[in-house]
């Protein structure tokens, strides 16, 4: 079937660069979304990318523009959701690189350019919020862009998000410019007859349609296309099923009676198991009886490896299985989410959550609560150090199953680029002791400067983010990737409180820092933690030695208040009582402490 009127695009960017603003522009010129029903970010569904302001899922819609058929998948922008971006990029031909003309290009500007262009994308530059023009230097920031792309400055679209301004001209380009989809030529001998394959690159959990599948159909050079009862296999799963409906993206889900080869659209599959679906499995429609399935699997996505590790345990132990199939359906919506059982003698059971990033194990707590309405504990967001002892390396991702004895131990590294105006140079060199900041070079580009550097990637998920866009007025941003792991001095401390350790408060800290960090945690235990009738002493302890101590007062209740006058001695008796009963509490104290208090604790 001729695929020739098909494009299929993203659009990338920093984050806040306006991929969702010049988005919503696309919708109303394409007369996708009615005018009446339009509002700001249109494609952010989700309550959590209204509220921050940033774009986490990224978002598929099919519009019809000129008897053209554009598929657009709009992408996040966080370097912690690059791998939403990937397998955005292998659904489509051709990506629109969008700049900010008031910022100029920024590190994930550099890290979705290199990325695109990795995947063999035509690519369209265009900066955005150009009606601000006299404002910023365009000229400048165009110029620039043209050259990171290698092509003529007016081939650089100038348009503005905010009032349509040029978005004409750029579905016109998107037209010309990027190529209709291409057969993927069988390497086979012989023709197959009702053969189509599609890869899924995003999935999601309906109560009535199952799991349903967000799939790009590729084509093979014969009539591939999937219809509404068709019997299809998962090749990864092995798991066979009748298509239960198909449709397209509209932005909502529009059925249809089919799904072309070269479009983009979805698939319910009427599978209720989460653990049938993975993405980046082809789904394959293939009657020979000779033919291995397995063969015809379509390039699918390396597995995202999980950076940041968290443990999450249920407020409530009743809310086990609620948490267990909340985490199961988010990673139906989010594929770099690894999960599995934990249990804690303390908070109970639980299940050990990795992320790759702060702000992705932020956002998956917060999904967790207002999506699912399951309260959770956390740890500490902490990494994978690898261990030497007695001559064997172990990956320990629990700081809490860190021993206190080991022959050597090593942290994650990254590569950190930073871009920002070259004024705030001096201060971002400030960070460089506090982060452990190492061979650090720096780069001119005009007036901004480019500055790489290795760090470990416990330094980045602590506060790192936020000193930077301290020190640097907001103006830096950065992007970084993994590089190794590096020979550290670190100590394993845990948290005591009334001389029971606390689950969830063992941290991994390098050695000079340590007590500083004791010092703080305890300071702040104090000022958190309620009083109780006895004396609660908060202690801070590495290997056998107590390195930093608070103590909390016990309540006090005047017990010989009522009596005046007399003996003294009634009083001393009720005195000595009272002493030897907090006592008893002390020993069989229990210091239970809350979810909100935990959170306090995190943030």
């Amino acid at each position: 079937m001729d695929n020739s009127n098909i494009r299929n695009f993203v659009i990338i960017s920093h984050i806040d660069h306006g991929k969702s603003t010049l988005a919503d522009r696309l919708l109303e010129f394409t007369n996708t979304i009615d005018s009446r029903h339009m509002k700001p970010q249109f494609l952010d569904s989700l309550e959590l990318e209204r509220e921050r302001g940033i774009t986490i899922k990224m978002a598929p819609v099919r519009m019809i523009y000129n008897d053209y058929i554009l598929n657009l998948i709009d992408t996040p922008g966080h370097p912690d959701f690059s791998y939403e971006v990937s397998r955005a990029l292998a659904a489509v031909e051709g990506a629109i690189l969008l700049v900010d003309v008031t910022q100029g290009i920024q590190a994930q500007t550099l890290a979705k350019f290199y990325a695109a262009k990795k995947q063999g994308l035509k690519i369209i530059g265009a900066v955005n919020k150009i009606d601000l023009a006299k404002t910023f230097n365009a000229e400048k920031q165009i110029k620039e862009l043209a050259e990171l792309i290698g092509c003529q400055f007016e081939e650089i679209h100038k348009i503005s998000g905010k009032t349509g301004e040029g978005v004409q001209q750029l579905l016109t380009a998107i037209i010309n410019e990027i190529p209709p989809p291409k057969a993927l030529i069988l390497n086979y001998q012989f023709s197959i007859s009702n053969f189509g394959r599609a890869l899924i690159f995003d999935s999601f959990y309906d109560d009535h349609k199952g799991i349903i599948a967000s799939v790009r159909v590729f084509s093979s050079g014969g009539g591939d296309e999937f219809k509404s009862g068709d019997d299809v296999q998962l090749i990864a799963a092995n798991e066979k099923f009748k298509i239960k409906e198909l449709g397209y993206f509209s932005p909502k889900l529009k059925p249809s009676g089919k799904i072309m080869n070269g479009e983009i659209g979805y698939i319910a599959t009427g599978l209720k198991d989460p653990e049938k679906i993975k993405i980046g499995d082809t789904i394959i429609r293939c009657q020979a009886s000779s033919v291995r399935c397995q063969d015809f699997a379509l390039p699918g996505y390396s597995e995202p490896k999980p950076v940041v590790f968290v443990s999450f345990y249920p407020d409530d132990a009743d809310n086990y299985e609620d948490l267990k199939n909340a985490l199961q359906k988010l990673k139906l919506n989010d594929s770099a989410l690894n999960f599995e059982a934990d249990f804690n003698e303390v908070l109970g059971r639980g299940f050990k959550v990795g992320f790759l990033g702060k702000l992705h194990f932020e956002i998956t707590a917060e999904r967790l609560e207002k999506e699912f309405g399951v309260e959770v504990i956390n740890t500490f967001p902490s990494v994978a150090y690898k261990i030497k002892k007695n001559g064997e390396f172990k990956i320990v991702e629990n700081p809490a199953d860190l021993p206190d004895d080991f022959d050597e131990i090593s942290e994650p590294m990254i590569n950190i680029e930073i871009i920002a105006p070259t004024d705030y140079l001096g201060n971002i060199f400030q960070l460089k002791e506090n982060f452990g900041m190492e061979n650090i070079e720096t780069k001119n580009m005009a007036e901004r400067i480019l500055i790489t550097a290795e760090m470990p990637l416990s330094e980045l998920i602590s506060d790192f983010d936020d000193k930077l866009k301290s020190v640097s007025a907001g103006f830096a941003s950065f992007n970084y990737e993994l590089s190794g792991y590096k020979t550290a001095d670190l100590k394993k401390m845990q948290i005591l409180v009334a001389g029971k350790p606390v689950a969830g408060l063992v941290r991994v800290i390098p050695e000079e820092k340590i007590e500083r960090e004791a010092r703080k945690m305890v300071e702040k235990l104090k000022d958190i933690l309620p009083r109780q009738q006895f004396s609660q002493a908060i202690q801070a302890e590495v290997g056998n030695r107590i390195i930093a101590r608070e103590t909390i007062p016990a309540l006090k209740k005047d017990v010989a208040g009522y009596l005046y006058g007399g003996d003294r001695s009634r009083k001393m008796k009720l005195w000595k009582k009272q002493k030897k009963g907090k006592k008893k509490l002390l020993g069989m104290a229990n210091v239970k402490i809350s979810a909100e208090i935990f959170k306090k604790i995190i943030q």
